[in-house]
């Protein structure tokens, strides 16, 4: 073998990667349901070898922390918690989602969600007794909006105008909004740091239960949002400054206008999820209300594909994790922070999977590709 040829063939990487064309929709899907079946099928292995407890009886644990004994004819409460974390882990992701398909990093869904919580403890506070009940929750509803819309559009005019960094400006608005609500609590609490739950302005209660009107209004923004990305002229303008904003100037849409206009949109449902905490379901307020949801909303929306519909599977499983990794932890006394440790994984093989739908694995004298 020749010198030329030594070199050449040194130099030959043993792994080479190569993008796929297209997958099939059902092909993609195939993959990305595989990882979270294996990867639930891992949460399940390192929980038996943590806590010696049998494979199958830890999911009888997962199940029972998610649903209590609802399938021995037992009470429904924890299914309706269920539902209600659901509902706002998915609120704060369809927030985020047409700010993301304009490609919009807005990581800000916790502040301005504190901020329409604020607006509505404000009004629960100060115009409980002088407002009558339906006004006062129409007030209630569209100041928790407002909120919300204003926390999102400030980052949205620089970027519009200033071209500044979406992401560090909305990073650093959830930490202002914490330091206003906890100034806030400080000064209505009386120096306690707690606001006791509050009477006035409350959401009503629909069939005895205080969490199915937020289960509704939530299903609505999911068919709204759903219908106004599909089948509207902001969706396509949306989906086309998302694509190039060079192709949606030079069809003649105004690319700063949809950059702000989607942000209020953005924000005004973070300030519902918000409302729906505070008023529908604490009726108070602290800086740990929305407790880091706005930032997993951030991965469902990713994970979801921007698709309303399959976000409500994605939160579905989310929830079910962390409650039931939460009620093993519990049972089986382990550290309160397995819970995260249960979602992380899942999150971390659906992302991983998002490789082997996009690349193929070509090895070095080879033309067979690994595939998911």
């Amino acid at each position: 073998m020749t010198d030329t040829k030594k070199a050449k063939h040194h130099r030959e990487p043993w792994v080479h990667i190569v993008k796929r064309d297209d997958l099939p929709w059902w092909k993609a899907w195939l993959i990305r349901i595989s990882a979270i079946v294996i990867a639930i099928l891992l949460v399940g292995v390192i929980s038996t070898l943590l806590t010696k407890v049998s494979f199958l009886e830890v999911y009888e644990v997962m199940i029972k922390g998610v649903f209590g004994r609802l399938f021995e004819g037992g009470s429904t409460t924890m299914l309706w918690k269920f539902l209600q974390e659901t509902a706002i882990l998915l609120c704060l992701a369809l927030a985020v989602t047409p700010a993301f398909k304009m490609r919009f990093w807005n990581c800000g869904a916790e502040g301005q969600a504190l901020m329409g919580g604020l607006a509505s403890m404000i009004c629960m506070i100060e115009l409980g007794d002088k407002l009558p009940y339906p006004v006062l929750l129409g007030v209630i509803f569209l100041t928790s909006m407002l909120a919300g819309a204003l926390w999102g559009v400030i980052p949205a005019i620089f970027k519009a105008q200033y071209n500044t960094n979406e992401t560090l400006f909305t990073l650093m608005m959830n930490y202002v909004a914490t330091q206003i609500i906890k100034y806030y609590v400080y000064i209505e609490g009386g120096g306690s740091n707690t606001i006791q739950p509050v009477a006035a302005g409350n959401l009503p209660i629909i069939g005895d239960n205080r969490y199915l009107l937020n289960v509704i209004i939530v299903a609505v923004l999911t068919v709204g949002l759903f219908i106004y990305q599909k089948y509207s002229k902001q969706g396509y303008e949306i989906s086309v400054v998302g694509e190039s904003q060079n192709t949606a100037k030079y069809v003649g849409i105004n690319v700063k206008k949809v950059i702000i206009r989607t942000m209020i949109i953005s924000g005004a449902i973070c300030g519902i999820a918000g409302m729906l905490l505070v008023a529908g379901t604490d009726h108070s307020i602290n800086t740990n209300t929305v407790g880091g949801q706005g930032f997993t909303a951030i991965m469902v929306s990713w994970l979801g594909q921007f698709n309303p519909f399959i976000m409500v599977l994605m939160s579905g499983l989310v929830v079910f994790l962390r409650m039931g990794a939460g009620k093993v932890a519990d049972t089986c006394a382990l550290n309160a922070s397995f819970a995260d440790i249960a979602v992380g994984i899942v999150i971390l093989f659906v992302v991983g999977c998002e490789f082997f739908i996009r690349y193929s694995v070509k090895f070095k004298h080879s033309n067979k590709e690994v595939k998911a």
